[in-house]
């Protein structure tokens, strides 16, 4: 685990950094040993290791698992029954995961013990953007942050997103830390109404407007969300600001307790420079704009986020864009010890002390995604990982889970000290598949990325994206749905089909072999179908997963959907329809590629 140290100190914090990323492989064997030890006893290791915790034993007699393998254990906790099932400390609640099992967020156990140790994880990061980005210490950060109405078990234990246990865990009567650092006060961060934290940070970040050195949000997607409600509501923040007077339906106590102390006199001219900004054709840089002094973003746009990193560079005005850590609601995992590093070269340093990690190799043609070749696939220490091969991670944790498939993969780009860095490939899961293709999510973005190029010299944006397999159709095809956007503001977005009919095109030109032989000479497959729906659907979908417990700070598009709502919510919102009407090439590419 993590030393204890004043998070406060830059100096300390650099010092634990230097020694974690250095001592690696002493501290993961160290660490297995401390979780071993503690753990011997629990019901889930007693009848695996019979009191062995060597090292060898624990590889040897322990399966690789995923939470269908756990879910059982995790569900008596949940019932009421002792945490000694699988772990020997008492469990503070249960984390709520953004992935889903059967549909619904997969529970995660969570010690006090972990979750402090997850704030220390936290600190780390810190002095790192201040030591590579000039002038921050000279404002504040407006971050946004949502919190989800908690819920409990059947026995009592709470559950919680991680977000809502972070913000939660600051104390109210001794927040001086928070105030120092942030420009929104905690009692607005902490509002359950999303909407109204929403509209009261905004409020907040406008009237500091000259004090805000960093903005963001955990994730990308979740940083455009406040753009466009920013974009609904700014005739109504610029009154509040003219008037001095916050709007009636903010109605949180907190929140208009704590709007008061900066909202206190009639601002008209504030109010008209910002309404000279919005009123401007185009909202492109917008951000840089409003918040002349902030030096960067910070929000999560690795992954399945890269696909936003285009329209945050429109909004944003260029300013860098920080993707600080990698974590999951299982373990808090790397930091990135590069600020400034390009999106598209974002590498995470694996933090040795916050678990142990073993690592599946993944091969080019994701074989490991089967659960029976992954049992017998070998297991790779964290130590012994190599530059420029692909992993999926596994974690043994101090909350109770013992060589957890997470489900990333990552590929090993260098080390830091002796800690290995990591960019983050995407998830091992299999998105569309209609005969023995296996379209993955990688290979999804990769291809959209492609298409969407071909709407550039039209001024059009993809603003977000998702997929099924329309199996209705003999034979069955890909469905992309397409929410499109134009740079300037009220103008019409016309689609040439021309254009569209392209795009889907090169999507299929873009996916593997295995596709594209399907489609060409097997015509398993049929052709490509992009939809393009109405301007927001996506926030209905949102809205769907947020009201079966999703939490807005968490949330990710799916990049493909299965629920008969999900599909239904997408195809009420269709407004036009294209198809590919060229079959993709597969004997030319084959032989330039030397397979």
């Amino acid at each position: 685990m993590l030393p204890r140290f004043d998070p406060t100190n830059p100096i300390a914090c650099f010092s634990v950094l230097e020694d974690v990323t250095t001592n690696v492989k002493q501290i993961q064997d160290s660490v297995l040993e401390a979780i071993l030890s503690r753990n011997a006893q629990t019901e889930y290791l007693r009848g695996l290791l019979n009191g062995q915790v060597d090292k060898q034993s624990f590889k040897k007699n322990v399966p690789v698992v995923t939470y269908e393998d756990y879910r059982c254990y995790i569900d008596r906790i949940a019932n009421g029954e002792s945490h000694d099932l699988i772990c020997d400390r008492p469990f503070s609640l249960l984390l709520a995961s953004t992935g889903t099992s059967g549909g619904v967020p997969k529970l995660i156990p969570l010690t006090a013990e972990d979750m402090e140790q997850r704030i220390l994880f936290a600190s780390l990061y810190a002095p790192l953007v201040f030591k590579h980005i000039q002038g921050l210490s000279e404002g504040k950060s407006l971050m946004f942050y949502f919190v989800t109405r908690e819920s409990e078990t059947a026995s009592g234990l709470p559950v919680r997103f991680m977000f809502t246990c972070v913000l939660k865990s600051v104390n109210p009567t001794n927040s001086f830390l928070w105030d120092r650092v942030q420009i929104c006060p905690h009692a607005i961060s902490i509002c359950e109404d999303t909407a109204q934290s929403m509209y009261c940070q905004l409020l907040c970040g406008l009237l500091q407007r000259e004090n805000v050195a960093r903005l963001g949000a955990h994730y990308g997607s979740s940083f455009l969300k406040v753009i466009k409600f920013l974009e609904d509501h700014w005739h109504e923040l610029c009154l509040n600001i003219r008037t001095a007077r916050l709007s009636d339906w903010i109605t949180d106590v907190q929140c208009v307790s704590a709007i008061g102390k900066f909202l206190t006199a009639p601002n008209p001219d504030l109010a008209s420079l910002i309404e000279q900004e919005c009123n401007k054709p185009s909202w492109e840089a917008i951000v840089r704009r409003l918040w002349p002094k902030a030096k960067c973003i910070e929000a999560i746009v690795t992954g399945s986020m890269a696909q936003y990193i285009p329209m945050l560079d429109f909004y944003c005005g260029g300013l860098p864009l920080i993707s600080s850590s990698y974590g999951s609601s299982e373990c808090f995992l790397g930091i990135n010890v590069n600020p400034l590093s390009k999106p598209c070269d974002v590498s995470y340093t694996i933090i040795p002390s916050m678990g142990y990690f073993e690592f599946l190799e993944v091969d080019k043609d994701h074989q490991n995604a089967d659960h029976d070749l992954a049992k017998n696939a070998p297991v790779i220490d964290l130590v012994d990982v190599k530059i420029g091969h692909d992993y999926e991670l596994l974690v043994t944790s101090f909350s109770g889970l013992y060589r957890y498939r997470l489900g990333d993969v990552l590929r090993v780009t260098g080390f830091y000290n002796n800690a290995p860095q990591f960019y983050f490939v995407g998830r091992q899961k299999v998105v569309l598949s209609i005969d023995i293709d296996k379209t993955y999510e990688e290979d999804l973005h990769n291809a959209v990325t492609n298409a969407k190029l071909l709407l550039e010299p039209h001024d059009i944006m993809l603003t977000d994206f998702t997929s099924r397999v329309d199996s209705s159709s003999i034979p069955g095809h890909y469905v992309l749905y397409w929410e499109l956007g134009r740079k300037f503001k009220d103008a019409k977005l016309e689609l040439d089909r021309d254009v569209m009919e392209e795009c889907c095109y090169t999507v299929e030109e873009s996916l593997d072999s295995v596709y594209r032989k399907q489609r060409k000479h097997d015509k398993s497959i049929g052709p490509l179908e992009i939809k393009v729906v109405k301007p927001g659907a996506f926030d209905e979908l949102m809205n769907f997963s947020l009201s079966r417990g999703s939490s807005l700070s968490q949330y990710k598009t799916p990049r493909s959907v299965t629920s008969e709502e999900a599909v239904k919510i997408l195809e009420a919102t269709v407004v036009s329809e294209f198809l590919s009407q060229k079959t993709p090439s597969w004997e030319t590419r084959e032989m330039h590629s030397g397979r």
